[in-house]
């Protein structure tokens, strides 16, 4: 793989995660208030966010650009952004991503705070998702 640079996206550079999520047909959106992490080459090639909520942080937004899928490039980047986490990181995900969670660490063992309890409970109706957690070191 070549070297990437993962790094936090200065605030004033948040659009270009968000035209990162569009060039690809994604639906996701850079989240007011997260903190933005990507993974670059010449330009973004993987992207997530980090909000903060009761807890700990709501990991959400996780895409990387198809050529460079395989690679254990959204590993990387996961680990890299969530290393000085206080507490717990929890996401949403649909169950087919199970696995790729669980290498990084994460696991449904987790409990939920009520907003992402709700949440989860709301995107269910329409289609299948798990949560997961990841507890940080101590």
């Amino acid at each position: 793989m070549p070297e990437l640079h993962i790094e936090p996206l200065a605030e004033p550079l948040w659009p270009l995660l968000n035209k990162f999520y569009r060039s690809h047909n994604s639906p996701m959106k850079a989240q007011k208030g997260g903190r933005l992490w990507v993974a670059r080459d010449s330009e973004i090639v993987a992207g997530l966010c980090l909000t903060q909520v009761v807890g700990g942080q709501f990991l959400t937004g996780v895409f990387v650009d198809p050529a460079y899928r395989g690679q254990g490039l959204a590993a990387r980047l996961i680990r890299q952004a969530v290393a000085e986490v206080d507490g717990t990181v929890w996401l949403l995900c649909h169950p087919d991503l199970e696995g790729l969670y669980q290498r990084i660490g994460f696991s449904q063992d987790t409990v939920l705070p009520q907003s992402l309890s709700e949440r989860l409970v709301r995107y269910k109706r329409n289609k299948p998702m798990i949560a997961m957690g990841l507890q940080s070191p101590e």
